[in-house]
């Protein structure tokens, strides 16, 4: 018997919308949005309005040495945060990097080994915090790229997106927990974007740091998250080493995840070759905002 095999190639694209105040809109309609590809206008083929969708969740602990006194903080508040936004069919995993890229607790939804996950995360300098002195000593089971030193933000990145989240369908999203500092990664910044932009996850991140650490010259990760996050349609917020700012960032997040658009389409450019097509959302409305990512690349779906 003959078997017909129909390759259809949808397009999701997930966004939120807020008006002019900043506020988060829900309840809108396939008719007042428009979707545009390379600016060419697309037939949409759904549109609803996501506050449910199944979803994959990675949070990305920065466990350098310049966490060392913010690190409980992010523990005890990320750990209440995902208690609150897993539901049923969600999951999440917990990635921690510093010399290391330590996958700590793979994709799971059972909240005690997260929680417990949350709690392992040690801070490790390599300077003989768990690792003999030795960068790179001891290895994780991610496996780093070339010779780990420094903080290895984008290798985490990279890591998470290619070989976590590419294998998850639905809507996925990462948290970054971190100062901003990238220090020996092998990935670079726009590597470490392609790899979230193919994958279709979302990055947000809380940017969050012990200001005494750096003294009165700061620190310099702020462009490269805000860049990031952009490009993803995921988005950074500055909480510094501020308790409450943190609680209020993952509530954002939360209503931010819970309050989401899903618009898919058939792409009139029908080529799999592998391009970046340019996204873009409009809705129509008194200051709307679209938060969404950049783009996608049009690669052929794995048989």
């Amino acid at each position: 018997v003959a078997t017909l095999k129909l390759n259809v190639n949808l397009v999701d694209v997930v966004f939120t919308v807020k008006d002019k105040a900043g506020s988060l809109v829900p309840h809108l309609t396939r008719d007042v949005c428009t979707v545009s590809e390379d600016k060419q206008p697309q037939a949409l083929k759904n549109f609803v309005a996501e506050t449910h969708l199944p979803l994959t969740l990675g949070i990305l602990l920065d466990t350098s040495g310049s966490q060392t006194r913010v690190l409980p903080l992010e523990q005890d508040v990320g750990s209440q945060f995902l208690e609150r936004v897993l539901k049923q069919k969600d999951e999440a995993f917990l990635i921690s990097f510093d010399v290391n890229v330590d996958l700590l607790q793979d994709i799971t939804g059972d909240q005690r080994l997260l929680a417990r996950a949350m709690r392992m995360a040690q801070i490790n300098t390599a300077g003989g915090n768990g690792a003999a002195g030795i960068p790179g000593a001891g290895g994780g089971t991610i496996p780093t790229i070339g010779k780990p030193k420094g903080t290895l933000l984008y290798d985490a990145v990279f890591l998470a997106a290619s070989q976590v989240m590419n294998q998850e369908t639905g809507r996925k999203a990462m948290i970054l927990l971190t100062d901003g500092e990238d220090q020996g990664s092998r990935t670079k910044i726009n590597e470490a974007i392609a790899a979230a932009e193919r994958s279709n996850v979302i990055v947000f991140t809380i940017l969050i740091a012990d200001r005494g650490f750096y003294g009165e010259f700061g620190y310099s990760g702020y462009s490269a998250m805000k860049k990031l996050t952009e490009e993803t349609g995921g988005r950074l917020i500055d909480v510094g080493n501020n308790g409450k700012k943190l609680e209020a960032a993952f509530q954002q997040i939360e209503d931010e995840l819970r309050t989401q658009y899903v618009a898919s389409y058939t792409p009139t450019n029908t080529k799999m070759d592998g391009s970046f097509r340019k996204l873009s959302v409009e809705c129509r409305g008194d200051g709307m905002k679209v938060q969404v990512r950049k783009g996608y690349f049009a690669t052929a779906p794995q048989n």
